[in-house]
């Protein structure tokens, strides 16, 4: 099976006709986390001479220092050279999945015109966290190609009742919220047709800096003018979920500073405010995390795959269901902040999921 990796890469230029120079930002970052150039260079596979050499050209050419050297004290980034790897993250966190997506789009093409091509399971689910980590490890199973686009609860729901996919990404709030988020779901589901598989649990909030130095506890802060606010992209369950928050607690979403302005995964909005752009963001705990932020927990979500009921049996199917009950996927999910495994791998109907909260 053929696999293919799109990455960015990062080229300046001075003036339009100049000579361009890559910067390799992963290098950078190693240096701002481990405080050693020996570290980065061991991970980067070049000679701590060659690394001291690249830092000293990429110095000249912004004409200003991007690494500080103290004896005794080790290494740190300079604000510039901080602002650039910042600048990284956020880009990798607002195109991962898109060119994720783009990547996946071209492997499932060309394997199919592959003589003998391994099994093709399309899934089809929102980007966080646990996803991901199951498309890992199904990524080392053997003669089978999980086709995984990353899209929004609506959207895979659309897809899994179009035939345009198997299995489809689905979460729901935990408590009062529930009711809302079903009965947007129930014009797709049918409970003679289609099954739940449990999955894991996810703790949302608010994502802030650490600290929390603005005192940001709940949602009636947002309204102060002086905090700024990133949003989720206006497609995603989690904007819509965050949007009928603001319902339940009469508040108008348009009153908040920076409403409009919004990122396309949770890793993005938490990357967004650990580069001081934003001070508080709505997505999942991991986010937070990742960027050594603080978290604000305002609810629980139940994150579940929708299939048709005659799939369960296909070998491909029984797999993932392996993968998902098995230790290896258990233990990847308990390192991530604010997941949780929940029967994952059962097969459960419409009713029982939706009973639940009626």
């Amino acid at each position: 099976m053929i696999q293919i990796e799109i990455e960015p890469v990062w080229r300046f230029r001075q003036r339009e006709d100049g000579e361009s120079l890559q910067i390799m930002l992963d290098f950078l970052a190693e240096i701002r986390t481990s405080g050693k150039i020996t570290a980065a260079a061991d991970k980067a596979g070049v000679s701590y001479r060659h690394a001291w050499n690249l830092i000293e050209k990429w110095s000249q050419f912004f004409n200003v220092p991007l690494v500080l050297r103290r004896q005794g004290s080790g290494t740190s980034l300079t604000p510039f050279g901080d602002k650039l790897v910042w600048a990284g993250q956020r880009l990798e966190a607002r195109l991962g999945p898109l060119l994720q997506n783009l990547s996946q789009e071209l492997e499932t093409e060309l394997n199919q015109m592959l003589p003998q091509g391994p099994l093709v399971l399309r899934v089809h689910a929102s980007h966080g966290f646990a996803v991901p980590k199951l498309r890992d490890l199904l990524s080392r199973e053997p003669d089978i190609d999980v086709d995984f686009r990353y899209v929004s609860n609506q959207s895979s729901l659309a897809s899994l009742v179009h035939d345009g996919c198997d299995l489809a990404g689905m979460h729901l709030p935990q408590g009062e919220l529930r009711k809302r988020a079903i009965a947007a779901s129930r014009g797709w589901l049918n409970p003679n047709v289609h099954r739940v598989i449990s999955f894991v649990t996810r703790e949302i909030g608010l994502i802030v800096p650490r600290g929390n130095p603005l005192g940001i506890t709940g949602l009636d802060r947002l309204l102060d003018p002086a905090i700024r606010f990133v949003n989720r992209d206006p497609e995603s369950g989690t904007r819509l979920l965050f949007e009928q928050l603001l319902a339940q607690h009469h508040i108008d979403g348009t009153s908040i500073n920076g409403y409009e302005r919004s990122e396309f995964t949770h890793a993005a909005v938490a990357a967004y405010v650990a580069s001081g752009l934003a001070d508080v963001a709505f997505g999942v705990e991991a986010a937070a995390r990742q960027f050594n932020l603080d978290f604000v927990r305002l609810l629980t979500e139940d994150y579940v795959f929708v299939c048709r009921r005659q799939i369960l049996e296909m070998p491909e199917v029984q797999r993932v269901l392996s993968v998902m009950r098995g230790p290896e996927f258990h233990d990847a999910i308990s390192q991530l902040p604010g997941y949780k495994v929940k029967d994952a791998g059962a097969i459960k109907t419409i009713n029982e999921v939706f009973r639940r909260s009626e």
